[in-house]
């Protein structure tokens, strides 16, 4: 049977992408690794409300310095703002390790550790024009997407294991060994290497003086949300049912659910503006069952269902990114979409807490009403006129 090339297998094929997307995958674990190892050592040596204080620091400079090291991206290269980010992040990672119950020092590590997260999800982004046929680049984001899942899989699992062998120490220098290993192999790959930013007149404002794109990142918060309040809903409905270790399977069925979906959406055709909406609907009503709160088996395959539109949504997220961004600013746009899904997550997380607390079901709801938040600002952008302008890449070789 022929393969359509825009096809996964045909995606997977192309010259230096296994090795793109696997690197850009090790490199993004302490995405989901680091928080809880900063997690896991807080509460060894500091104070619980510590330990949610370094939480918090790292997010916000994972949520400050992206931007900002994706605009020096669209400047220059790729190369040598990833190894420099990398670099600077293990120190902080390896400065928190260090402090020795010292809280103001650990605080500003974790802040460091996160402001040096090397961009490696937008530069990857932007790497797949020069890699790949236009007819399949919305087949390479949906499968970057998917396969991202693992590591939310994958990360936690490698923290607790440098944990249980080395200590509490022992999972920041493994983030930070890793983090650095997974860049310096994507940074180091000819395609990466040879890749440039488009030339253009730049605006301070860079791809936020687009209003249609500022605009529909406030949807992307409402996404966000929507998926961070379900990991607290998720641990509060384990407790509900006596068995807190439940929570971990159950978020993992729905990490499953988003990666079966995801694969599933790289067999897709491209779809117009008028898809993301969409998508964006059918992802909110896929939390509506979750409030049935159903036993812990039923509840698990609720949430691998709730789990099978994140990805496609995702994917069209990006798309109109590309779409909207100004000339010079794609990468920039797309840290911008990832820094405000994680604005949104951390936002949903924070308000699920009270709700669970008061019911688990107003916990529960968090979601659909987040996500159908979203979906309305979505709509609103994806039905004005006019589509931005559509950002390129400079070819490179396909060698």
């Amino acid at each position: 049977m022929s393969v359509d090339s825009s096809g996964i297998r045909s995606v997977l094929r192309a010259p230096q992408v296994l090795r793109v997307l696997f690197s850009s995958q090790v490199g993004r674990l302490p995405t989901a690794s680091g928080p809880l190892a900063l997690l896991l050592f807080a509460r060894q040596s500091l104070s619980l409300a510590t330990a949610g204080l370094l939480v918090a620091a790292y997010t916000a400079g994972m949520a400050v310095g992206t931007p900002l090291l994706a605009r020096a991206v669209d400047r220059w290269r790729q190369p040598p703002v990833l190894w420099g980010a990398a670099v600077l992040s293990g120190l902080g990672f390896g400065a928190v390790a260090l402090t020795g119950g010292q809280v103001t020092g650990a605080v500003l590590g974790a802040a460091v550790a996160g402001f040096g997260t090397p961009p490696l999800e937008a530069c990857l982004r932007t790497l797949w024009p020069s890699l790949l046929p236009p007819t399949a680049v919305p087949t390479a984001y949906a499968l970057d997407i998917a396969v991202q899942e693992v590591i939310f899989v994958v990360g936690p699992l490698v923290t607790l294991l440098a944990v249980t062998l080395a200590g509490p120490s022992a999972g920041l220098v493994a983030a930070g060994v890793l983090q650095l290993a997974g860049t310096a192999a994507y940074a180091s790959a000819p395609a990466v290497r040879a890749w440039r930013g488009v030339a253009a007149v730049r605006h301070w404002a860079g791809p936020l003086r687009v209003p249609r794109f500022t605009a529909m990142l406030a949807g992307v918060v409402g996404v966000g949300a929507a998926v961070g309040s379900i990991a607290v809903a998720v641990t509060g409905y384990a407790e509900a049912v006596g068995d807190r270790r439940l929570s971990g399977w159950l978020l993992a069925a729905q990490a499953a659910g988003a990666l079966a979906g995801g694969l599933l959406y790289t067999r897709a055709r491209p779809g117009g503006p008028g898809r993301l909406p969409l998508l964006a609907a059918g992802l909110a009503a896929g939390y509506l069952p979750l409030l049935l709160a159903p036993g812990p088996a039923p509840m698990a395959g609720l949430l691998g269902v709730s789990g099978l539109a994140l990805p496609p949504v995702l994917t069209a997220i990006f798309l109109a990114a590309e779409r909207l961004a100004e000339p010079g600013t794609v990468a920039e746009a797309f840290a911008w979409v990832s820094t405000a899904f994680v604005v949104g997550s951390a936002a949903g997380s924070a308000l699920a807490g009270p709700l669970v607390s008061a019911d688990l079901r107003y916990g529960l709801a968090l979601a659909p009403a987040a996500a159908l938040l979203g979906t309305l600002v979505l709509w609103t952008v994806s039905a004005r006129r006019g589509n931005g302008v559509k950002c390129g890449a400079s070819p490179v070789p396909k060698a």
